[in-house]
């Protein structure tokens, strides 16, 4: 190659370790990611790809271990705005006497752009490069994500009951129709019908959904078997468990995107794996709010595309995708009562390819792979708190926390350099989230003023 010119390419990305995630279980040492026009040419060892490449720029970081970007696979985003604000209580008071009051009073498109603008920062500083969303104003979503470059898979929310985003059933359909057309060729921005959940949403929503869903070939995002209750409320006015329910509707197929889930049977869990529905795994969101266990290690040896989200901010009360893996791993073994279940390397691929097939990106993103998009996180291991380290995914999964991500690139470009933010100004974000507190805080008030 000496005296030749180098293949042309944007990005070199030289990491002491790079864990690809496919193929399972590989971890490879003094290896460089080539880049161009935001897909991964080639993965390499560093001195190959220092010998055939020409590249623009080139990221050093020998002492780091290069990950795909994290996939948070359910997440309610602009809730981040509601951090904290009605914790320590069950599912049912939670949302019901305390988020769809304060929502009622303060939803609206401004919400819904700054709280997902606070989310975005926020999963940027934890190597999160894609999220699967299910929220109101899908249309003011979409906007924001786009604009800050931010890989998304938007639900188009339909419910039972007006909300400020719709009033009727048609008003629901029909906007969700405009939301998808407007964004179904983007790169970065895909849709999800994102039916709330069987106890909100009827027979005649779900079938309509389901039809839709074959037609315009898109998944379907909802919240199933979340608690006991919800399974005992089915049976009692629908005489069937709701995932039965679901599939006298037809829509217990590969479309569908199950989140939560800690009410299975084994026959259930069984038929999962034989339509293949992916499941999302949140396991901090149904710790606190003592909605049960996901059984993640029979869901894994069953085959199903297991995934893991981070719930709201409201519910959890972070979207740090990096902690949720560390309580999966370790809520999967207690629950299986088997220390061998869900290994380092298969919860940092439910976190990451896992969550990638569950939403439909997986030919996207979710692995180190030429011709996917260079969604990528590079994090430090060269700490203290790192030392020693012998399996570099066990250290990831066990021992690593996100302030150890330093850069972050989605379809090759720079979202965090040196654990800055890049094109973000996040003093602005920080203060327009206090003022939210403000807001919020009134309605608080206001509600507790009422007896509410």
């Amino acid at each position: 190659m000496e005296g030749k010119p180098g293949e042309a390419c944007d990005l070199l990305i030289e990491a002491g370790l790079v864990v690809p995630v496919e193929p399972h279980g590989v971890v490879l040492e003094d290896h460089a990611v080539a880049v161009r026009d935001g897909v991964i040419l080639a993965v390499l060892p560093a001195a190959d790809a220092r010998a055939r490449f020409d590249p623009r720029e080139t990221v050093s970081r020998p002492r780091s271990v290069l990950v795909p970007g994290l996939v948070n696979a359910h997440a309610h985003n602009p809730m981040t705005l509601m951090r904290g604000v009605a914790d320590d209580l069950p599912l049912k008071v939670w949302l019901q006497q305390h988020i769809w009051p304060i929502e009622a009073a303060v939803i609206g498109p401004d919400f819904v752009a700054d709280g997902v603008t606070l989310a975005i920062a926020e999963m940027l500083r934890g190597g999160t490069t894609c999220v699967s969303e299910n929220y109101f104003f899908p249309d003011v979503q979409a906007a924001t994500y786009k604009r800050h470059g931010f890989r998304a898979r938007i639900g188009l929310p339909v419910i039972d009951f007006p909300t400020a985003w719709a009033k009727s059933d048609d008003e629901y359909f029909d906007k969700a129709g405009e939301v998808h057309d407007q964004w179904r060729q983007d790169a970065l921005i895909g849709t999800a019908f994102a039916p709330h959940a069987p106890y909100t949403v009827s027979d005649d929503n779900f079938a309509h959904i389901r039809m839709l869903a074959d037609q315009l070939d898109v998944p379907v995002h909802l919240h199933l078997h979340e608690t006991a209750q919800e399974v005992a409320q089915s049976v009692e006015e629908h005489g069937q468990r709701p995932l039965a329910r679901l599939d006298r509707l037809g829509l217990v197929n590969d479309r569908l995107i199950a989140v939560h889930m800690t009410q299975l049977t084994e026959a259930e869990i069984h038929l999962c794996a034989e339509r293949g529905v992916s499941v999302v795994h949140c396991p901090e969101s149904n710790l606190k709010l003592a909605s049960g266990f996901c059984p993640a290690c029979a869901l894994e040896r069953a085959g199903i595309t297991l995934a893991i989200g981070t719930d709201g901010a409201a519910s959890n009360n972070d979207l740090d995708m990096i902690g949720e893996i560390r309580t999966a791993a370790l809520l999967a073994k207690a629950v299986a009562q088997d220390a061998a279940a869900f290994n380092a390397f298969s919860a940092l691929r439910a976190a990451t390819l896992g969550g990638a097939k569950a939403i439909g990106f997986d030919h996207l993103t979710g692995s180190i792979e030429p011709g996917k998009q260079a969604d990528l996180a590079c994090i430090e291991l060269s700490s203290l708190e790192a030392q020693p380290m012998f399996e570099v995914v066990s250290q990831l999964v066990y021992a690593t926390g996100r302030h150890q991500v330093t850069d972050v690139w989605i379809a090759g470009a720079p979202k965090l350099r040196g654990r800055e933010l890049v094109d973000m100004d996040i003093d602005g974000i920080i203060a327009n989230a206090r003022q939210w507190r403000e807001r919020i805080s009134k309605v608080r008030v206001g509600a507790n003023h009422d007896g509410g």
